[in-house]
């Protein structure tokens, strides 16, 4: 059984996550997902959005994967050790370099090979790029729909929409 493992933050979940992991587990029979923990994505991008645990459920529940884990807070590659992959695979915007990994996992007696996988083009395929739609969305009064206050987004309860809908 060859088993992969591919990490990400995996923050609000898009079409370029699907991606990765779909192709992640087209190199073997077994994916093992490491969601970063709250405080890697914090030293490394933004404050999550959802918790780390939140996050796990959600990579969890996506078809490609078999299991997720979260990751410490320390030594990126202790996981690695313990889960023991065939193969890593890399989305095309890890900052990892290919060949100092290899040097690290070699150092380590870790064998698993790297696998660098394609970008995914599609309209919203990074967090990033859902984040600044949302705000331009929102800057604009295009977010909500209806002619309430905030551009209609007094419906709290969306059950309320739909019977002023008559549905």
């Amino acid at each position: 059984m060859v088993r992969v493992m591919a990490t990400g933050v995996f923050d609000l979940i898009h079409l370029g996550h699907l991606h990765f992991l779909q192709a992640a587990r087209d190199l073997g029979d077994e994916l093992v997902v490491i969601v970063a923990s709250d405080a890697t994505v914090r030293r490394a991008k933004h404050d999550p959005i959802n918790p780390a645990e939140a996050r796990r459920k959600l990579v969890e529940g996506l078809k490609p994967v078999d299991k997720a884990y979260v990751g410490g807070k320390g030594d990126p590659l202790a996981i690695v050790e313990e889960l023991k992959p065939d193969i890593i695979a890399l989305g095309y915007d890890q900052d990892w370099d290919d060949e100092t990994l290899m040097e690290k996992l070699k150092a380590r007696g870790i064998t698993a090979d790297i696998a660098r996988l394609s970008h995914y083009d599609a309209d919203l395929d990074g967090t990033r790029k859902i984040i600044l739609t949302i705000e331009e969305r929102l800057a604009t009064g295009e977010m909500y729909r209806g002619n309430g206050v905030n551009g209609g987004a007094e419906h709290s309860n969306p059950k309320d929409s739909e019977k002023e809908d008559g549905q």
